[in-house]
């Protein structure tokens, strides 16, 4: 994923005046009580530094540059390394099981769909029109592991998300995570309804990394669509590392990471021994590079990075999903093209490509994202304030006002208290 959530790494539902949090999740939590928040900037750096590591991988590993030599043929040296860049995704996975839980706490179930809704599809949507744009007017073929342009049709089931289920090619092989990270959301939405404690995702986790573990035994389709036992792991570890950072480190939460870490151990050992990139590939990088990704992860929990709060950090990690989105097919296409029509170094085209495409992704996400993004929270948000109004009239049986044509209903936005007693709007 996925960077889904590049905006939501401050934690704004934890009390600033000390005070502990009441019901289930005060009577689980240690006796520290939660954390103070604070901006979360090394998850920024985390989500930057996989987004590189993939890009890094696509660009000079996954594709023949002149359509016929392999990736050792120009970058001998570099491919040996960054062959390993494809597991910047389980580091994406990790971030998103933290983010996730931290964005989510204290919301209610439409507050959870509008933030995601309004995340993941603006960005998304223009990402495969400049995607589709390109491919079609700049195409390339031979030594690609994605090729072709697509139609209209493709095109419109790809806005969906849901192009992997209804059996249609992606326009960018990329988008497979996305599919990964709607799982996850769907699973931890169900949790979201039932309101989140402690004792709950505790519970869900455990409940979650059993039928991971034991799911593929069993050879049942739904089992491995449902529970993603694939990547699972890196979702609950950093669901369980969230709760570390709120509500402070216990044997139980870091058995949880622990179990789970070995797991991904055993997962990205099968990842490692199927790639075949035309050279030995060894398995223990991959494993200490999942490692790595769990130990910086963790020290995010416990709060050691908290020093570092680079603005810059911030925006970088707003500009790693359109990057992400767009990195792979542009990126082949603007390196093909300029290696025929220059024959510069391939390291030079790469990291021109690499360069080429934040800037693409910081115009996405500040002309088109943004504004997007801000106009679909506004109209989800709206919605959701009528449907919930109807829903209280119909409980309370109460007859509907009737409505003047032309004129627009009256929709009472949810408020709640501040300290002084006054009304403030609900946060993002």
């Amino acid at each position: 994923m996925i960077p889904a959530a590049a905006n939501e790494t401050r934690e704004t539902s934890v009390p600033t005046d000390g005070t502990r949090p009441t019901g289930p999740a005060a009577r689980m939590s240690p006796p520290g009580g939660p954390r103070r928040p604070v901006r979360l900037a090394a998850l920024d750096a985390l989500r930057l530094i996989a987004a590189l590591a993939v890009a890094s991988y696509h660009l000079t590993v996954s594709w023949r540059i002149d359509g016929h030599n392999p990736p050792a043929y120009f970058l001998p040296h570099l491919s040996h390394v960054s062959i390993y860049g494809f597991l910047g995704v389980e580091l994406f996975f990790l971030i998103s099981g933290f983010v996730i839980g931290m964005s989510s706490w204290n919301r209610s179930l439409g507050d959870f769909f509008t933030s995601r809704v309004s995340r993941l599809y603006p960005a998304y949507w223009v990402c495969i029109l400049i995607t589709a744009a390109v491919v079609t007017l700049v195409p390339i073929a031979g030594g690609l592991p994605v090729s072709g342009t697509p139609d209209l049709r493709e095109i419109a089931v790809n806005l969906t998300m849901l192009q992997e289920p209804l059996g249609v090619a992606s326009v960018d092989t990329v988008y497979w995570t996305l599919f990964v990270e709607l799982r996850f959301y769907l699973l931890f939405a169900a949790l979201v309804a039932l309101g989140l404690t402690y004792r709950r995702v505790v519970v869900f986790c455990a409940v979650w990394m059993t039928v991971a573990v034991i799911g593929p035994t069993l050879g049942n389709r739904v089992v491995e669509v449902v529970a993603i036992p694939q990547y699972a792991p890196y979702f609950i570890a950093g669901v369980a590392a969230f709760l570390i950072h709120r509500f402070g480190r216990s044997p139980l939460l870091l058995a949880i990471v622990g179990f789970a870490w070995l797991v991904s151990v055993q997962r990205v050992s099968e990842r490692v021994a199927d790639v075949n990139p035309g050279f030995r590939v060894p398995i223990w990088p991959g494993v200490l590079i999942v490692t790595l990704a769990y130990a910086a992860v963790l020290a995010v929990a416990l709060g050691w990075t908290d020093r570092i709060r680079w603005r810059w950090l911030t925006t970088a990690g707003a500009l790693t999903y359109p990057f992400y989105l767009l990195h792979q097919r542009i990126g082949y296409a603007f390196v093909r093209r300029a290696h025929q029509a220059t024959g510069l170094p391939a390291w030079v085209l790469v990291l021109s490509a690499i360069v080429l495409i934040l800037g693409l992704a910081w115009l996405v996400h500040r002309l088109l994202e943004k504004p997007l993004a801000a106009r679909m929270r506004g109209t989800l948000r709206r919605a959701f304030a009528e449907l919930r109004t109807a829903s209280q009239r119909d409980a309370a049986g109460a007859v509907p006002p009737r409505r003047v044509s032309g004129a627009t209903p009256e929709l009472v936005v949810p408020r709640q208290r501040d300290r002084r007693g006054a009304d403030v709007p609900l946060p993002d």
